[in-house]
């Protein structure tokens, strides 16, 4: 292929297909034309780009594909959103990811804007071999305190994935009663692709009850830090009192309740 004939729309046009061979990326480095070689310079860039991604997401398989070798092909990422906050709900997802599926930017979801869990999160959604989720309330948080609420909205979101897992995969907290293999791996959204996918269902769809719940309370700042104790939200808290949304078995909370006299 004499790409020196060739016009730069037509350059453009040709690095845009799947396959280019290495000859051609070389052919254009030694063209004449500065456009032509800053084009093959930036192809070549955004190769390397992708090959250090594409290492870097086969990573993330590590613990499924132990799993997999071992027999369990459907298995499932689990994790939470929200243990932390005064306020709103808890969101506990469940992922099953099609085996080693590349999913460029997967990552804690922490670790991601809200523009970059929210384009992971459609992408999830339409390639997951099953995704669930389980909301629990502030009421139920109250009642049976975070930890068990959180554990309990685990095996819901598990018990409710079609088709159901083999294997399971959690964030941190052990699930000692479940009638599979799994295995509790501190920070695993940060190492295994399907924990990291389950943390970015739960933290999109809490932000999203929490944007809600501003429109609803917008004296607290509900859409800024998303429930968390920031001074801001202390401050709403000393000078509103609490909302039937916060929790009142969190100290902070409980303490603006007694000073407001709110009952729930």
């Amino acid at each position: 292929m004499n790409t020196a004939q060739m016009t730069v729309a037509q350059i453009t046009a040709l690095l845009s297909q799947q396959d280019i061979s290495l000859h051609i990326i070389d052919g254009l480095k030694n063209d004449t034309r500065i456009s032509v070689k800053k084009i093959a310079t930036r192809w070549e860039r955004s190769r390397q780009e992708l090959q250090q991604e594409k290492a870097r997401i086969s990573s993330l398989y590590k613990y499924e594909r132990q799993l997999n070798f071992e027999g369990y092909k459907l298995v499932a990422g689990i994790d939470e959103a929200g243990r932390g906050p005064l306020a709103g709900p808890v969101i506990v997802a469940a992922v099953i990811l099609p085996t080693e599926y590349f999913l460029p930017g997967l990552n804690d979801s922490k670790k991601l804007t809200p523009a970059q869990r929210e384009k992971l999160y459609e992408e999830i959604n339409e390639v997951a071999v099953a995704v669930n989720r389980c909301e629990v309330s502030a009421e139920i948080i109250d009642e049976i305190n975070i930890y068990r609420a959180t554990v309990g909205g685990m095996y819901s979101a598990i018990a409710g994935l079609a088709p159901a897992p083999e294997a399971v995969l959690i964030d941190a907290v052990p699930l000692p009663h479940l009638p599979i293999p799994s295995k509790s791996i501190i920070s695993g959204d940060q190492v295994s692709a399907s924990i990291a996918a389950a943390s970015v269902i739960a933290k999109v769809e809490r932000d999203r009850i929490m944007n809600e719940l501003d429109s609803q309370y917008p004296m607290y700042g509900f859409s800024r830090h998303k429930g968390y104790g920031t001074q801001e939200h202390m401050n709403a808290l000393a000078e509103y009192g609490p909302c039937p949304y916060h929790r009142l078995s969190f100290a902070p909370v409980q303490a603006a309740a007694i000073a407001s006299g709110y009952t729930g």
